[in-house]
């Protein structure tokens, strides 16, 4: 047993309003100068729809992430002599339209304007060329935009949806979506990490933080073909690779990820994760079917003794191991099995994890009449075996959270619903009935983890959201300068700024 600690974030899909203040949050702290005017290290994505860059999730194009071959995992990028046949050509790269061309607008349009009776405009200009274009696409392009013809239906993580579900889908009275942030998944097995020829890119020891060197990184760009995800940009200014840093400026003193911390709907927890790294190889090359279970027995119970006296010889602290045990991302995923990564068939083993959208039932027309997809005389307690009623199809979210396989989005699934059940009979009339009680035991709940799934989903205090370690900084520091000193000196931007060949 080889135990590591990461830092991880979890996402309750249920409580996002779409409101991107995370992005914004992250684009006026990290990315607001040149050359990173497209990167949107977290965005808001509504699904169904393309995301952003647009159809990241076609690794068949796009070739990220890994496969198993031959019993063991090899990138689906290239092996090591593609390696070196791409270093100056490599077709699975993102082009610009992908993501969005940067623009400003020519605002001396609107200085120097002659006197005139019409109003006059600002014409957007290229932020690379400097030459006029015609804005056709963006980070959130696609918002609230799933019945649209285009974005909804080219998904693809729609593949193996019924197709009248798809129909549907499609009908604009019916429209249903949810949203989905996204940040860089931080992934035990990263892809990034193993693709880049220059060593750039590498996962910090102490809390599972992948950052990108950019003294050493030489503009190769294959980090961004093999990150499945796509959260790694490049610079096209300074001809460096950069991605979200987790704000790891901010975890050092205490403080949650600016997207985190500014998140209205407070959907986003973090926690520190206790996890074995001898089981990485084999989890990963499972089958597909094995993937979600492989991937939660990697996680490991920060309570269990044994754990606990590796942990201790392999370095980690007890404030660490404490934070470990009060961490609400350990509690959804692993305690209640609540929580999924984003696309697991990917095997990087990503550390950012979802909660799936109960979504509402799918509505019918009846005498020209809008009305719910329900015999008469049937209320929620019956919708629990009948899941499939659901307006977000459960092959969609499986596709999405747990590598096609239905089951762990059907038990995540009645958990919640039994817990709603539950929890609105104990609000309206008082108490629970014993067929709630009966209902909670089926998917593996009592009543006092029922109220505390309500409790830590509903109700949570910024403590309770964001149980962050003491990373100790200062003991490293004191080894060769003056803490006071230092914390004088430490600020954002970069020392010496990197150029293009350095």
């Amino acid at each position: 047993m080889n135990v590591k600690a990461q830092v991880s974030m979890l996402f309750h899909l249920d409580k996002c309003i779409g409101c991107h203040t995370c992005s914004v949050a992250c684009k006026n702290l990290w990315t607001d100068r040149k050359g990173a005017e497209y990167m949107w290290w977290n965005n808001v994505e509504t699904r169904p729809g393309t995301g952003y860059p647009t159809r990241w999730e076609d690794q068949e194009r796009l070739r990220g992430g890994w496969e198993p071959k031959d019993g063991s995992l090899r990138l689906k990028l290239h092996g090591r002599l593609g390696a070196l046949l791409k270093l100056f050509y490599n077709p699975a790269l993102p082009d610009i339209k992908d993501y969005y061309e940067p623009f400003t607008f020519r605002y001396s349009d609107l200085f120097d304007a002659p006197a005139a009776d019409d109003q006059p405009t600002a014409i957007p200009v290229s932020a690379i060329t400097g030459e006029p274009i015609d804005i056709e696409s963006g980070p959130a392009w696609d918002d609230d935009f799933s019945g649209s013809g285009i974005y909804a239906r080219n998904d693809p993580s729609l593949a193996g949806v019924p197709e009248e579900t798809r129909r549907q889908l499609e009908e604009l009275e019916r429209i249903v979506f949810n949203y989905l942030p996204r940040i860089c998944n931080h992934c035990l097995n990263p892809a990034c990490v193993a693709a880049c020829p220059s060593g750039a890119i590498y996962k910090r020891e102490e809390d599972g933080v992948v950052l990108v060197n950019e003294n050493r990184c030489r503009a190769w760009r294959m980090c961004v073909a093999a990150c499945p995800y796509k959260k790694v940009y490049y610079n096209w200014n300074t001809g460096k690779s950069e991605k979200c840093i987790l704000c790891f400026p901010r975890l050092e003193t205490g403080q949650a990820p600016a997207c985190a911390h500014s998140c209205v709907g407070r959907i986003r927890y973090m926690g520190v994760l206790l996890y074995d790294a001898d089981r990485i190889p084999e989890a990963a090359a499972v089958p597909d079917a094995d993937l979600v279970g492989h991937h939660r027995e990697v996680i490991l119970d920060p309570f269990d003794p044994a754990v606990i006296a590796e942990a201790r010889a392999s370095g980690i602290d007890e404030d660490w191991i404490r934070a470990a045990q009060r961490s609400p991302v350990y509690r959804f995923v692993k305690e209640w099995g609540l929580a999924l990564p984003l696309h697991p068939e990917y095997r990087t083993m990503a550390m950012m994890y979802y909660i799936p959208p109960l979504s509402p039932v799918m509505s019918v027309v009846d005498a020209d009449l809008f009305r719910l997809d329900l015999a008469d005389g049937e209320g929620a307690f019956e919708l629990f075996d009948r899941l499939d009623a659901s307006r977000l199809p459960i092959r969609y979210l499986a596709n999405l959270f747990s590598a096609g396989e239905e089951g762990p989005i059907r038990a995540i699934l009645r958990k919640m619903l039994a817990v709603r059940l539950y929890r609105r009979a104990r609000t309206v009339e008082g108490e629970a009935p014993a067929d709630l009680e009966r209902l909670l035991e089926s998917v593996g709940l009592d009543a006092e983890s029922a109220e505390a799934i309500y409790r830590l989903s509903t109700l949570p205090t910024l403590e309770e959201r964001f149980v962050l370690p003491p990373y100790h900084r200062e003991v490293a520091i004191e080894s060769l300068a003056d803490p006071l000193s230092h914390k004088g000196l430490t600020g954002l931007g970069f020392v010496e700024p990197p150029a293009r060949g350095e």
